[in-house]
């Protein structure tokens, strides 16, 4: 009987380091980074404005927090995620926090694939989205 390859499942951590209300659960965010995948080893960290201006001044001279920062390493990446920054932008732009959070991750993981923002990265998005029922982003009231 033949056997067939399947492809090995991401590891993904998820790691809270700021006050975890309103943050979708990690198997959420999992699922979320899994399906904009490939990666073999990802770890998600959901950090505070300190933590999140620390990580932007340190690495991109930017000195402000901001929603998603993205680390490629070999087989393996890590994502950062402002919570203050994600929420504070959810409401202003009228979306529910777990779907701006769900695109977040989506994006941060199309970085660490080599997507560089444009059309390509936006279409990869909405597609992956739309697999959770998640409107586009790119859309008003997406």
């Amino acid at each position: 009987m033949p056997t067939t390859r399947r492809r090995p499942r991401s590891s993904v951590r998820v790691q809270y380091a700021a006050p975890r209300r309103g943050v979708p659960a990690a198997a959420s965010l999992a699922s979320w980074a899994r399906a904009a995948g490939p990666r073999t080893a990802l770890t998600l960290r959901v950090v505070g404005s300190r933590e999140g201006r620390k990580l932007n001044r340190t690495f991109r001279g930017k000195d402000k927090a901001t929603n998603v920062l993205s680390f490629p390493l070999e087989s393996e990446g890590d994502i950062v995620l402002c919570h203050p920054v994600v929420a504070r932008e959810a409401r202003a732009q009228g979306k529910p926090l777990a779907a701006h959070y769900a695109h977040l991750v989506v994006h941060g993981v199309l970085h660490l694939r080599g997507y560089d923002h444009g059309r390509a990265m936006e279409r990869e998005e909405i597609r992956i989205l739309r697999r959770f029922g998640i409107a586009d982003p790119y859309r008003a009231g997406g």
